[in-house]
């Protein structure tokens, strides 16, 4: 305790000789905190939803025929055009069926001939009444039965034709080759899927919404119509998952109608042109629906304290004292501000930048002190 009282002691002397040889202590200038008069605002809220692409005619391919892959033309990732060679399957077994559906063609056409000859001679029997009406009728009978032999024979062939041309894949339409599952050898059934063409001249990227949000687009575009509100809703961007944004615009192109009972919201597609072929399917990021909102208060993020599940902010009292606010806050995805809910109006001014370091009743604001003359 002495010794505490001889510091004290030694301190006062040094002030008392500070201020004795003319010297000032330093005076200790107190800072305001920076602060923000809350106004209204009209901005363009970017609304996020993850999505995935998908071409608009993706085409699973699947062969028609069954028989051994002797031939794979294409490779995964390949760029091809509507009638392309894609694959090819052995021909034998088709070509041989097709031989022996001709043949058996050819001998219908014979019998065809024979009947024909019969019934026209039986014809002109009967009419000089040589043969009885059994006899006509069943020459008749015959040559009707010869006929449908033809048409089955016929029917056979062009379906061992078209058999034959199945042994030959080509692509329904220009897109990309997507994965490729089987190899050359490979025994393949009509159950093989060998693989899927993406026509990626157009992109579709799939998502979903809340149901307040085609209310909105149906409040605002003035239709009861689902497919009319789409048409109300802004151009729509997508960016990738490294945070790349594709350079076309896209518009939403179609939404389900029906709300899913599970989840609360409605499937959407919103479509993007392809022209240079940089987007495939299944390439997932997201799309960005900017949407106008007038007289929006807005205020940092700095300025927002979080206490748990609650958000205050620092309003500055007529006396510089600042008072704790809760407030309700929206993010708007700028990455700096949040737009106001509740708890403040127009005109409130309140602490931004180091809003975390003060306390209910803290002075903030001081008055600036006077320059020095020199």
């Amino acid at each position: 305790m002495k010794a505490k009282r001889k510091n004290l002691a030694w301190m006062f002397l040094a002030a008392i000789g500070l201020t004795a040889c003319g010297l000032e202590i330093p005076k200790e200038e107190l800072t305001s905190y920076e602060t923000l008069t809350v106004e209204k605002k009209d901005i363009t809220i970017p609304v996020k939803y993850s999505a995935k692409l998908k071409g608009q005619t993706d085409v699973i391919i699947t062969p028609q025929v069954t028989g051994q892959l002797i031939k794979i033309a294409v490779t995964e990732g390949q760029l091809v055009k509507k009638g392309q060679l894609l694959f090819v399957i052995d021909q034998r077994n088709a070509q041989l069926e097709l031989e022996a559906a001709q043949a058996n063609l050819q001998a219908a056409l014979a019998a065809e001939s024979s009947a024909k000859l019969e019934y026209e001679s039986n014809k002109n029997l009967f009419e000089k009444k040589i043969v009885s009406r059994y006899m006509l009728d069943n020459a008749e009978n015959a040559y009707k039965q010869a006929q449908a032999t033809v048409a089955q024979a016929r029917a056979s062939v062009n379906r061992y034709k078209v058999n034959l041309g199945y042994c030959t894949i080509t692509a329904p339409v220009t897109g990309v080759i997507g994965e490729i599952p089987v190899r050359t050898g490979d025994q393949v059934s009509l159950s093989t899927q060998l693989t899927i063409v993406s026509g990626n001249t157009n992109m579709d990227a799939e998502f979903s919404v809340t149901e307040a949000i085609i209310e909105r687009a149906v409040a605002e575009g003035y239709s009861m119509n689902v497919e009319e509100a789409l048409k109300h809703f802004p151009d729509v961007t997508f960016v990738m998952k490294n945070g790349t944004e594709y350079p076309h615009k896209g518009r939403i192109s179609s939404a389900t109608g029906v709300v899913n009972a599970t989840t609360g919201t409605i499937a959407i597609k919103a479509t993007f042109p392809n022209p240079e072929g940089q987007l495939f399917s299944g390439i997932q990021g997201t799309v960005v629906i900017p949407f106008d909102e007038k007289d929006v208060m807005l205020i940092p993020q700095v300025a927002v304290v979080k206490l748990l599940d609650k958000q205050q902010v620092y309003k500055v009292q007529p006396d510089s004292t600042a008072t704790a606010v809760e407030v309700k806050t929206e993010d708007i995805g700028n990455g700096n501000d949040y737009a106001v809910m509740s708890g403040l109006n127009v005109g409130d001014r309140i602490v931004t930048v180091g809003a975390n370091n003060v306390v209910e009743g803290q002075r903030v604001l001081f008055p600036e002190a006077p320059k020095s003359e020199k």
